[in-house]
C-alpha cells in the first residue's frame, strides 16, 4: 500500500475499524489503490453513514418518541 493511501486510511477512523473487521482490503487496496473509493462507500454502508441512513434513523427516532407521548396521554 503505497504511503498516500495508508495515511488516509489511518487518518480515518471508520475506515481503520472496518479494515480491521475486513483485512482482505488490504490486498485491494495494495495491488490498486484508487479502490479507496470502494473502500469508502462499503464502509459508510457498513456503519450507516450515508443520508439515506442517517434519515432512517431519524425517522426511527421521532417513530419512538411518538409513540411514547401515544402511552403517555
Amino acid at each position: 500500500m503505497d504511503l498516500k493511501t495508508l495515511h488516509y486510511v489511518r487518518s480515518n477512523y471508520y475506515i481503520t475499524s472496518y479494515l480491521r473487521e475486513h483485512s482482505y482490503w488490504y490486498k485491494y487496496l495494495t495491488r490498486n489503490p484508487n479502490s479507496i473509493q470502494e473502500l469508502e462507500k462499503e464502509t459508510k454502508e457498513y456503519f450507516r453513514l450515508r443520508p439515506k441512513d442517517k434519515m432512517e434513523d431519524l425517522e426511527k427516532r421521532l417513530m419512538f418518541i411518538r409513540q411514547f407521548m401515544d402511552i403517555l396521554n
